[in-house]
């Protein structure tokens, strides 16, 4: 069954693209923290808390961009360029992202800990939403729902 019996296609877009627009905007303001001289002045001196403070940089990076990959699968998807079984495949999926260890991130600066937390937050709303995506498409496969029983459910919901 397609995702688009399932979730408007309305809705679906409009979930993508404000998903998109918010990561956008994160990874430029991650970009121009991490990398500016801003982040270096941020007391961040010891040698260790660098290294570690490079490390969670990396890792707000790699999860905007999982995020970011994903969103514009779905965007293909929604356009056409991809089929419904291709988002099963693994290269279209949310890319696994390592979670922040609240000790180390509690001792850098408020920026810093701002993107750290903006980040996770995000990732985690974009996993649920492919988890619940995932979640409908079993559930219409296994129980068999007509195209026209779940279009007549999604306007008695919408009524």
């Amino acid at each position: 069954m397609q995702r688009a019996a399932l979730l408007d296609p309305g809705l679906h877009r409009r979930l993508v693209d404000g998903l998109y627009l918010e990561a956008m905007i994160m990874a430029d303001e991650a970009r121009a923290y991490f990398d500016g001289s801003a982040s270096l002045d941020d007391g961040v001196d010891d040698p260790l808390r660098r290294v570690a403070f490079a490390c969670e940089s990396l890792k707000v990076t790699t999860r905007l961009m999982h995020i970011i990959a994903w969103l514009l699968s779905q965007r293909a998807w929604q356009r056409g360029e991809i089929e419904q079984i291709d988002l099963s495949d693994e290269k279209y999926r949310l890319g696994r992202a390592s979670h922040t260890d609240a000790d180390l991130a509690g001792a850098f600066p408020f920026a810093a800990r701002a993107l750290i937390d903006a980040s996770q937050e995000l990732y985690d709303r974009v996993a649920r939403l492919q988890d619940r995506l995932d979640a409908m498409t079993t559930a219409a496969a296994t129980v068999g729902i007509s195209p026209a029983r779940a279009l007549m459910d999604r306007l008695n919901t919408a009524f």
